[in-house]
């Protein structure tokens, strides 16, 4: 599976922590950037990472940013996407198993980096349950959309 990350200069460093955990799970990453801790404006960078997700180019992204709010509210812009901003890890299983996210969001000041860790490697192994109640609700939003 092909994971797109991305953040702007507030999630910088704690990108740079989760790019090798996710390819130790086994997944191909691309970080789209930015590439250091100069300032950056995270709809720069968010709106690539949706649009390369909601384009089929790769399965998942992961934005990060301070909050990681900034770049929830840009990813989920993009018509196709179901970002979701997790805190712990139950947040990152519950949204992959009811919702079918498939972007995540991290503050980088607000998660430590062992939880963040964590939280990434809990989504990106949980799969979506596709109850028939899930699969509605998801139906619901992409009519929505549409």
């Amino acid at each position: 599976m092909k994971i797109a990350i991305g953040s702007d200069h507030g999630g910088y460093a704690l990108k740079m922590e989760l790019i090798p955990v996710i390819e130790k799970l086994g997944f191909e990453v691309k970080d789209f950037g930015c590439p250091d801790e100069k300032s950056v404006d995270y709809p720069d960078v968010a709106f690539p990472v949706a649009e390369a997700v909601a384009d089929g180019e790769y399965a998942r992204g992961i934005v990060v940013c301070g909050t990681g709010i900034g770049v929830s509210i840009c990813a989920n812009k993009v018509r196709g996407i179901r970002c979701a901003l997790c805190t712990d890890e139950t947040m990152a299983r519950l949204t992959r198993e009811h919702n079918d996210s498939n972007m995540l969001a991290l503050g980088g000041r607000i998660v430590g980096v062992e939880l963040a860790k964590a939280i990434v490697s809990t989504w990106l192994t949980t799969d979506f349950s596709k109850g028939t109640r899930h699969i509605g609700r998801i139906g619901k939003i992409e009519k929505y959309e549409a």
